[in-house]
């Protein structure tokens, strides 16, 4: 029985052997070397590091497009008239031209001068998108029209617009003003 070895005489040498063959190195359960370790760790460092930087970089780009966003937001509040604001101003420099001839003319060259301002002005109005809502004889529509009043008529359909006393308008097909308006009622009846 000399030549079998003995259970604890195999685990002994197992254990003997384990420790000579780490050639003085730590070994961790997993199986990875102290060198292995501190590599590793610092490959993660590394990654954890530049994830940190892409981090940052996001957050101050993200802050730099709120900034950007917020000033080209309030840049479009001001100066959102601004064509139109000079188109207008072409009215006002034929009115003050009016004014100053008007002492000069007569009535006849007045009113042509006047004339004139008003389809510069409703050209300029039309190009951006001011519509004028002018419903004299089409049915009352609550949507586009103010009713100040109703009067009885024999002439027109109860519900019609008989008489426009200030034109309304839509910007874009939203209104901008309604018109007001009188609408026609039933006749009264003669008793």
């Amino acid at each position: 029985m000399s030549g079998t070895p003995k259970m604890a005489d195999i685990a002994s040498d197992d254990t003997e052997a384990a420790v000579n063959s780490t050639d003085q190195s730590a070994v961790d359960p997993s199986g990875m070397t102290a060198a292995a370790q501190e590599q590793a760790l610092a490959e993660l460092k590394a990654r954890a590091d530049d994830n940190w930087d892409k981090y940052v970089r996001a957050l101050a780009e993200l802050d730099n497009v709120r900034k950007r966003t917020q000033r080209d937001v309030d840049n479009a509040r001001k100066f959102a008239l601004e064509r139109f604001a000079a188109d207008l101003l072409a009215v006002r420099d034929s009115l003050e031209l009016g004014l100053t001839t008007g002492e000069q003319n007569d009535a006849a060259a007045i009113r042509a001068g006047f004339e004139a301002t008003l389809k510069l002005l409703t050209s300029t109005m039309e190009q951006f998108g001011i519509r004028e809502i002018d419903p004299h004889g089409e049915p009352f529509d609550p949507q586009l029209h103010e009713a100040i009043t109703m009067q009885p008529s024999d002439h027109v359909e109860p519900g019609s617009i008989l008489t426009v006393f200030q034109k309304g308008y839509t910007l874009n097909g939203r209104l901008l003003r309604p018109a007001r308006v009188v609408v026609s009622a039933e006749p009264a009846t003669k008793t």
